[in-house]
């Protein structure tokens, strides 16, 4: 069977390459064509058509910045696709470019699977009108997100999520010492994201914060996508360490976190990290999302949760007295002892592991059998 699979993001191509390798286990001889990063590319033994660090585009202003381009690499794609003729379309969230692409696929009829849904409980919720004529099959993650498929009569099956596996995973593999960090004071990991917009507009404060805890010792978790340079530019003469294409290791060793809104809100509570979770965009940006963005929380965890269990600070709460504070009741405060309680609950909510191989077996059998 031949597949052909879009993820636009770092996360797409973790979730991207566990979902082929277990594909492979159950059709091996599975021949896949792709757009993702190097998780992906090592499954495949290929490169990937297009990296996702060159297709990340964030926010409403930069998204209409690279307009052309994203144009671009969709007429691209779809030829890429008349080309290789595949037996099916595998989407991974990036809803903007996907659902675009689905589009063209179901009418060249090629067979349409969408795993990780777009998030269209929490904004464009008029998509299902094109997920409903698109997609043929709907693989959600969330555990939400199969009852709200059904409120508007479309059939998703809830496979679990597949950060479980991604972390269970790394927990079987035992830690790994090799972070050479400079000193052996408890370590506050900073993960400001994975794009340059995001990382410039929220690590100047994480770095600041900093500086109100002596006894601590700061690292961020550096995007592989992103230049050692560029962190550098911005840490200036601060004792901020860094480490790059770890942030697991980090994680497994740290004492508290203040992460950028994303997946990274939900690994660091997989890994039971008390975390702040924090947000800043454009000021355009940020307006127009409040008008279009339908959802009480930004993180993860308190999405699923449907309840505040980790600090959020968005736009104008993210300052340095209220993070400061923030932090300080999950490092030594009552709001630790809470926090890793709730963090039980959230794994319970989540279903377990095993997420790639459900998806990869309703997958391979409907495709046998449809």
């Amino acid at each position: 069977m031949k597949y052909y699979i879009i993820a636009g993001e770092a996360s797409g191509d973790l979730h991207g390459s566990n979902l082929m390798k277990a594909i492979v286990e159950k059709d091996p001889s599975a021949e896949f064509r792709f757009w993702g990063g190097d998780k992906m590319a090592d499954v495949a033994k290929s490169k990937p058509v297009k990296h996702y660090k060159d297709l990340a585009f964030m926010g409403f202003i930069e998204v209409v910045q690279n307009l052309k381009t994203i144009l671009g690499n969709i007429t691209f794609c779809k030829k890429d696709i008349e080309a290789y003729q595949p037996d099916a379309m595998i989407f991974i969230d990036y809803p903007g470019f996907n659902l675009r692409v689905a589009e063209f696929a179901k009418k060249k009829g090629i067979r349409t699977i969408y795993y990780i849904s777009p998030q269209i409980w929490a904004w464009k919720k008029g998509r299902i009108k094109q997920i409903r004529a698109n997609i043929d099959k709907m693989l959600v993650i969330l555990p939400f997100e199969k009852g709200f498929y059904k409120k508007l009569n479309y059939h998703a099956d809830f496979v679990g999520h597949p950060l479980l596996d991604a972390v269970d995973q790394r927990k079987a593999e035992g830690l790994v010492n090799n972070l050479a960090l400079e000193t052996e004071k408890p370590i506050i990991s900073l993960l400001p994201g994975s794009r340059k917009q995001e990382i410039s507009s929220m690590l100047p404060t994480m770095i600041r914060i900093s500086k109100n805890f002596p006894d601590y010792q700061f690292c961020i978790a550096c995007a592989p996508s992103q230049d050692e340079a560029f962190y550098r530019s911005i840490i200036g003469d601060n004792p901020i360490q860094m480490v790059t294409g770890k942030t697991y290791d980090l994680l497994e060793k740290s004492h508290a976190a203040i992460v950028t809104s994303g997946t990274a809100t939900l690994e660091a509570a997989l890994f039971n990290i008390p975390e702040v979770v924090v947000y800043k965009g454009s000021q355009i940006s940020y307006w127009i999302a409040r008008q279009l963005v339908k959802v009480k929380y930004i993180s993860l965890v308190n999405l699923i949760m449907d309840r505040e269990v980790v600090t959020e600070l968005i736009q104008g709460d993210f300052t340095l007295s209220k993070t400061t504070k923030a932090l300080k009741n999950i490092i030594d405060g009552p709001g630790r002892g809470a926090l890793l309680e709730d963090y039980k609950k959230l794994y319970h909510k989540l279903g377990g592991v095993g997420a790639s191989e459900n998806a990869a077996e309703i997958i391979v059998d409907w495709l046998k059998n449809d």
